[in-house]
């Protein structure tokens, strides 16, 4: 990194929670600000007594909560998570409450002004939910606290973009819950996403079919021709050029990654996530379009099964959040 884009991003004031103390959360986010000094100005939000209990944390918090000793990070101790029984790896509902007053007292910090951007680390959505939030994750909490009408998970890692209609849905579900103006909503989220935060002045996305094949002309399933297509019918009456589909989402998907298309849009969860880990799972990151700010999250879960081994925690993904944030940010100042 140059020194001049450095200069540039430590302008940047980058909110990061620690998400479900117990899981792989507070150890990525150490690791990630080992690599991450001087490239902007952090808050991290989270239990101090928590990250004190990895290895060398000491390097970056001292007993106290006060600023660190290295780097431009401050933290942010809510106190929230009890000694008594604590340990990495468990689903536990105190562990969901607090992973949702981290979250809470970010919002205060947006509003605030005092971050510019929000990093968050993984929650557990069944400890949450344990602990009487019915949220089905980030996404969702953040439309009902923000208040917003829609708002897009985009999913993507260095090679493919992905805008997602439904998110965390069982299969079964997908189908009937897709309709024109869900799809026609996230397509111009997405395009305006494009432009005004990643600056893409003439934005290409491509929509994927739900049914094998796009369901060669309604042959195997209807959905292409009664909801996606009078869509794009529709939109392309707005956005008049770079709107294509609906495309096999092999198609669509090869397409992307080969450079011919900015933005794939996913029907479903799994049409985007299985070609982001095939392709590149250590930069992947999910970022909520259409909030009030940017919001960006490794494209890892909690790992419980190995949090309490933070030697085998990677930092890349939560590394290439806190990037693409600060990116983000700054294109939306510019702007």
């Amino acid at each position: 990194m140059s020194s001049k884009t450095s200069l540039i991003s430590s302008s940047i004031k980058v909110g990061i929670t620690i998400g479900d103390p117990s899981g792989i959360g507070p150890a990525v986010i150490l690791k990630a600000l080992n690599e991450l000094k001087g490239f902007a100005d952090f808050t991290v939000v989270g239990d101090n007594w928590v990250l004190s209990r990895l290895p060398k944390a000491q390097k970056f918090i001292r007993h106290s909560g006060g600023v660190p000793e290295e780097s431009k990070v401050k933290f942010e101790d809510l106190n929230n998570v009890a000694r008594r029984r604590f340990s990495f790896g468990k689903i536990r509902a105190e562990y969901g409450r607090a992973s949702i007053e981290y979250l809470d007292f970010a919002l205060g910090l947006l509003k605030q002004k005092q971050i510019d951007c929000l990093v968050t680390a993984p929650i557990s959505k069944e400890a949450i939910n344990l602990a009487g939030f019915n949220y089905s994750g980030h996404t969702e909490y953040f439309i009902r606290k923000t208040g917003v009408s829609d708002a897009v998970m985009m999913l993507l890692n260095d090679k493919l973009r992905f805008s997602l209609v439904t998110r965390h849905l069982a299969l079964s579900k997908v189908v009937s819950n897709l309709n024109r103006r869900k799809l026609y909503n996230n397509i111009l989220i997405t395009f305006g996403a494009l432009r005004k935060v990643f600056g893409i002045k003439n934005p290409r996305i491509v929509v994927c079919g739900v049914n094998p094949h796009a369901s060669d002309n309604g042959l195997i399933g209807r959905e292409e021709n009664a909801i996606i297509k009078p869509c794009l019918r529709e939109i392309r009456k707005v956005v008049k050029a770079g709107i294509e589909g609906p495309l096999p989402s092999d198609i669509a998907i090869s397409r992307a990654a080969s450079g011919l298309y900015d933005c794939v849009v996913a029907i479903y969860h799994d049409q985007a996530l299985i070609p982001l880990k095939l392709t590149s799972a250590e930069s992947g990151i999910n970022l909520t379009l259409g909030l009030p700010f940017i919001r960006t999250s490794p494209l890892h879960g909690t790992a419980f099964d190995i949090a309490n081994d933070p030697n085998l925690a990677d930092p890349s993904s939560l590394i290439a959040a806190v990037r693409l944030a600060v990116k983000c940010a700054l294109n939306l100042k510019r702007a």
